[in-house]
């Protein structure tokens, strides 16, 4: 990181430390939103307390300066998420960044066999992060051997699911709101959720509403902090 230069006297309060509560947009990456802040506020010390993929929207909690000694804490706050499903099919990714692929009919299934599929995967699990994701294996992102087509074997781990609600069905599209502890990809839960119907299903969109006690109601959008910043630039 380069070194704190000096900076506008109207943006100290962001050296000092400011939480920033963002609505990370679609097909942004968590480290995007980073760059813009750094870019934006003139101060290097910044970081986010929680990974959104690309696809995902919502919720990311952005610390800057000396509120950067906080990312930990809100890193461990369990999280609330809402998202759409597809049944009948897989991807390689779990998500849309690959092509629906293995499909498989699933007329036969009654809304009362989908609703009940999710009491399986209430309460601590263990659950087996993506091949696609961002975790390090022996010091590379798992994304970046998968890419090159080489399945890296992942241990499991232990996350709780505290509540996994299906909002609303409209086959195959099913709507679902999840509450569970951090660590816990939801991208895993829909794929083995489909597993266990045994129909297959990917994720087709998420949305982080809620870190801990902090509600995606209160989030801004890139424009307000920028129009922000440039407001007290020109104050």
């Amino acid at each position: 990181m380069k070194k704190q230069g000096p900076i506008p006297d109207a943006l100290v309060p962001f050296l000092e430390g400011k939480v920033l509560l963002m609505d990370k947009p679609l097909r942004w990456t968590s480290f995007k939103m980073i760059r813009r802040v750094r870019g934006l506020t003139f101060v290097q010390k910044v970081g986010h307390a929680g990974t959104l993929d690309p696809l995902a929207t919502g919720l990311l909690i952005i610390c800057t300066g000396k509120c950067t000694k906080q990312i930990n804490d809100f890193m461990g706050m369990n999280k609330e998420y809402i998202g759409t499903l597809e049944l009948g099919a897989t991807t390689a990714t779990y998500d849309l960044e690959s092509e629906p692929e293995n499909f498989k009919s699933i007329t036969h299934l009654s809304i009362e066999q989908i609703k009940a599929a999710t009491q399986q995967f209430i309460g601590e699990i263990w659950q087996v992060p993506p091949q696609h994701s961002a975790i390090k294996k022996d010091g590379v992102r798992l994304y970046e051997t998968a890419r090159q087509g080489i399945e890296v074997k992942i241990d499991p781990r232990k996350v709780t699911i505290e509540n996994f609600e299906i909002t609303n069905i409209n086959l195959p599209t099913i709507e679902f709101k999840v509450n569970c502890s951090t660590g816990t990809y939801i991208r895993s839960l829909v794929n083995d959720f489909g597993a266990a119907l045994g129909v297959g299903a990917y994720m087709s969109s998420l949305r982080r509403t809620k870190i801990g006690e902090f509600d995606i109601a209160n989030a801004i959008q890139w424009e307000d902090l920028r129009d922000e910043v440039e407001g007290l630039l020109e104050g």
